[in-house]
Parts: C-alpha cells; structure tokens; sequence
C-alpha cells in the first residue's frame, strides 16, 4: 500500500484520544474508532503513521495492532482474555526447577526466586515450586486472587499483559512489566534463562538468535504499550 497521507495529528475524542490523518480518524481493523485512553498513547500511535515511508510498512505498526486488539476483542470478551493471561499463572515457568544439585537450578535460584519473592509479597499468595516438568496445580487461592488483579485491569493493560505474559510464558513476569520502571529487557532475559543457559552449553544458531531478538522486541513494546496507555 502507498502512503496516501500527508498530515497525521492527535485529536481529542469523547473518552480519550484519536489519531487522524488528513482530518479522518483512525479505526479500528474492525471499524471502531480508534480511541486510546492517553495522549500519550495517541502521540505514540501518531507516530508510527508518521514514520511510514512512501510504501507503507504493516510491520511498523506494532502500537496499532495492540490498540486494536485491546478495542476490538479484549474490550468486547475481557473474561476470555482474563482466562488466557490466568493460565501462565496455572503452569507459571519460574516455579518449574531442574535438580537442585544441577547448575542450571542455581541460575533458576537466584534469578527466579526473587521475582517469585516479590509477586507472592505484591499480591499476597503463594507459588508452589516443582523440581522437574511434571504439571503441579498451583492452590486455588493463588489463582482466584490473581484472577481478581486481573479483572481490575483495563483492556489496554490487558491487551499489552496478555502479549508480556505470552512471550515469558509466565504471568509473574508479565506481571512485573506493568510495574513502574520496570526493566522489560531484563525481565524478558529472565523468562529466557533456560533457554539462554542452553545456548551457553550449546552455542547459538542464527535462526534462535533472530527468533530472541524478535521476541524481545514485542517484549519491549508490550511494556512500553503498557505505560503510555496508563493515565
């Protein structure tokens, strides 16, 4: 597709803020207005339309494509994306342990204990940790709790947590990314550790390294989503 327009801006809209090109607002990839909750996040998205050069890059429009996500299927099913982001949390990564005499599980140890540490003290349940890969259900406290901090989240920071929680496969580090200064690139390392630890063992090929870096781009982004649509 080529650029057919020459102005972008950011106007404001009834419950929040409209990217508009050439005086049209932006919609939705299934026709709804495109109203973000922040200037912030409308700047950002503003931006990406910008940026385009004369032949038009749907690659480039990452912020887009979560603004969608979050106006088009979490704002209109919020109990069925709560479902999908809760299930990390029913097979969280960080409680999964290799043999405690193995070097992997000191690595595991001291970089995931303390993220465990902290979301069991911020939202005041308990993880059960597993030596091994067989599934052990975590209490159903845990998960009702969770479930609750879930369902007081807006649809953007569910939209961007559902992505975080997905690429980490874990819900305690999706979690952690919402928090306010939170370092998305080392949070993503920690979600990587096992197979970063493998890599070290192995070595990288070229297709697991552009695969990291893929991933971890969105990582970013998703975080970065996060904060720009929190007022």
């Amino acid at each position: 597709m080529r650029r057919f327009w020459r102005e972008v801006s950011v106007e404001p809209a009834d419950t929040g803020w409209q990217v508009a090109l050439d005086g049209r607002m932006v919609k939705t990839a299934q026709g709804r207005a495109q109203v973000v909750p922040t200037r912030a996040l409308g700047e950002a998205l503003a931006d990406e339309w910008r940026v385009q050069p004369d032949e038009v890059s749907p690659a480039g429009f990452g912020l887009r494509d979560m603004a969608d996500y979050a106006i088009d299927i979490v704002s209109a099913e919020p109990g069925d994306a709560i479902r999908r982001i809760l299930a990390y949390a029913q097979g969280e990564t960080l409680c999964y342990r290799a043999e405690p005499d193995e070097p992997l599980a000191a690595r595991q140890r001291a970089i995931w204990e303390p993220l465990l540490n902290a979301a069991e003290a911020a939202h005041r349940v308990r993880f059960e940790r597993v030596v091994g890969i067989l599934h052990r259900p975590q209490p159903a406290a845990t998960l009702n709790t969770l479930q609750a901090r879930l369902e007081a989240l807006d649809p953007f920071t569910l939209a961007a947590l559902q992505t975080l929680s997905s690429l980490a496969a874990s819900l305690v580090i999706g979690l952690a990314a919402l928090e306010p200064g939170a370092d998305a690139e080392t949070l993503f390392t920690a979600s990587n550790l096992e197979e970063d630890w493998q890599a070290e063992q192995w070595g990288w090929d070229y297709q697991a390294e552009e695969t990291r870096a893929r991933k971890l781009a969105t990582f970013v982004q998703a975080a970065r989503f996060a904060v720009l649509a929190r007022p």
